[in-house]
């Protein structure tokens, strides 16, 4: 992150852990918190460099007994649990990514600090599944991930759930996180400034963003309202778009004359397989996986935002095609595209 974050609506004061703020959602939330004055404790893998800004606890997340010294002695006013992962193998990998450290968190909350105001997990849309084109999803729902990824954090919120009034907690759900600093949406900047607009037939399939800035504030708003607690929320900019809206923004936001390739979608299984195959070979996920393209092939990814707005008036301030110029002007600005 280039520096501080001017962005949140709401006073917070206080201390606050965070985990995953060497990532794009945590370290947007780091930077804006102590831009508001939070003395902010990352917590970071051993294996981790010490983050640029904040202070930062060395732990791993298996060490349940060091995650109980740190809640002893920093006894935070809010804890805000980003990190996880996207990438995995097995759903082994994904336990241990996203509900081990999860668990282990709200171990040690509970045996050391159970007088704390907030726990936060970011978790995803993804917990519950895909939707229905014309039917954005509700916390009402039914909860039905279709992949290990949604799987595993729909897990994680049910040992969070399993807390009850033990450890007062919100669950956060965005949908498509974009914006400056962004690794998942940019190949489709880099692709749109190379001259190519790709599709791989997903042109008039549907999902819900929402941009970084507006997703942070929310997290706060969620964090320091009353009417939150032992809930979970969804987090969209508004209405569901298609991916052709969206990458049509991208070449207006970009000016430049781009070749619309329309590829068959057979390909991205291909690509799966492949990548899939390297992953035997050397162990490593890949991006591209059936799990992956199970997501992908889904008619629909969309969720309606009212119970943010509603309990802790959430209203997006960045519209899809303002967050998208704000995004190329800052991959341009450092030189990714």
């Amino acid at each position: 992150m280039d520096g501080p974050v001017t962005l949140l609506n709401r006073t917070i004061e206080g201390k606050a852990l965070i985990t995953g703020a060497s990532g794009f959602i945590g370290g947007n939330l780091r930077s804006a918190l102590l831009a508001a004055g939070v003395d902010v404790i990352a917590i970071v893998r051993p294996s981790s460099p010490a983050p640029t800004e904040g202070r930062a606890a060395s732990l791993a997340y298996d060490d349940v007994d060091g995650l109980t010294r740190l809640m002893a002695e920093e006894r935070p006013d809010w804890i805000f649990h980003v990190a996880g992962a996207t990438k995995g193998v097995t759903y082994e990998d994904f336990q241990r990514a996203n509900v081990m450290p999860t668990r282990n968190l709200l171990t040690a909350v509970r045996e050391a600090h159970p007088t704390l105001s907030r726990f936060v997990l970011v978790s995803s849309l993804a917990a519950y599944g895909p939707s229905a084109p014309g039917r954005p999803l509700r916390e009402s729902d039914p909860r039905a991930p279709i992949e290990h990824y949604g799987r595993s954090k729909l897990e994680a919120e049910q040992v969070v759930e399993a807390m009850d009034d033990l450890v007062p907690w919100t669950i956060i759900r965005p949908s498509g996180v974009y914006g400056p600093g962004d690794g998942d949406y940019f190949n489709l900047f880099k692709e749109v400034e190379s001259g190519r607009n790709v599709f791989f037939g997903n042109r008039d399939r549907w999902f819900s963003a929402i941009y970084v800035d507006d997703c942070v504030r929310a997290i706060v708003d969620a964090a320091t309202s009353d009417a939150t607690v032992g809930k979970g929320y969804f987090l969209c900019d508004g209405r569901p778009i298609t991916w052709g809206e969206f990458q049509d923004a991208i070449v207006a936001a970009s000016g430049r004359k781009v070749r619309t390739l329309k590829l068959p979608e057979f390909l991205v299984s291909v690509a799966a397989v492949g990548g899939e195959l390297a992953t035997k070979i050397d162990k490593k996920p890949r991006l591209f996986n059936k799990q992956k393209a199970k997501m992908g092939a889904q008619e629909a990814w969309t969720c309606a935002h009212d119970a943010a707005r509603e309990d802790f008036g959430y209203v997006p301030e960045v519209p899809m095609e303002e967050g998208v110029r704000r995004a190329l002007a800052w991959y341009r600005e450092h030189g990714w595209v």
